[in-house]
């Protein structure tokens, strides 16, 4: 699995690449557990083999690619490897937005978006909260609105919890988690 998903123009460290390795394993054990198409599971693939592709590039690279990018420069490499891809051909939205935003949530996402949040965050590489995390990287087949609501509070709790703001769409993803499981 080395790299095989990787633009050419990915700039990723090995530590990076491994991670992106891991998201990647466990978004196609998801898939395979939820039965979805070839073709949506190969959606998911690309998402996360963009997610990070820009992760390590330059600030200079960054910002000639999200120069309008919101929230601080260290989560800029999203929408650059979005912007990037799309200059390279990338079409589908799906994907773009899954890239744009994996690091700040997005209310516009479809199942692309949802699942790279998601397994971005709950992939085995990481140290904090492991059981808990496995526990819902376990679950997220049988419940994806549950896990990527659960993975939205604690990633937004710490963003609270730190002092830092909240960029307009973390807000609009966590309201409209919270706003479709409310009984109506």
């Amino acid at each position: 699995m080395a790299g095989e998903g990787l633009p050419q123009w990915a700039r990723v460290s090995p530590p990076r690449l491994a991670h992106i390795e891991r998201v990647a394993r466990l978004a196609a054990t998801w898939a395979d557990r939820m039965r979805v198409s070839n073709t949506e599971a190969a959606r998911w693939l690309r998402a996360v083999w963009l997610h990070d592709a820009l992760r390590d590039a330059a600030s200079e690279e960054l910002e000639r690619w999200a120069p309008n990018a919101p929230g601080p420069p260290s989560l800029r490499h999203g929408p650059a490897s979005a912007a990037r891809a799309e200059a390279e051909g990338e079409e589908d939205h799906g994907i773009l937005d899954a890239v744009r935003y994996h690091s700040v949530g997005y209310a516009g996402w479809d199942m692309v978006g949802r699942v790279l949040y998601s397994a971005d965050y709950l992939e085995p590489g990481r140290t904090f909260a492991r059981d808990w995390r496995a526990d819902l990287a376990e679950r997220f087949p049988d419940d994806p609105p549950r896990v990527v609501t659960a993975v939205a509070a604690e990633r937004v709790g710490h963003l609270v919890r730190s002092h830092w703001p909240l960029i307009e769409p973390t807000v609009g993803f966590w309201n409209s988690l919270v706003e479709s499981s409310e009984p109506r």
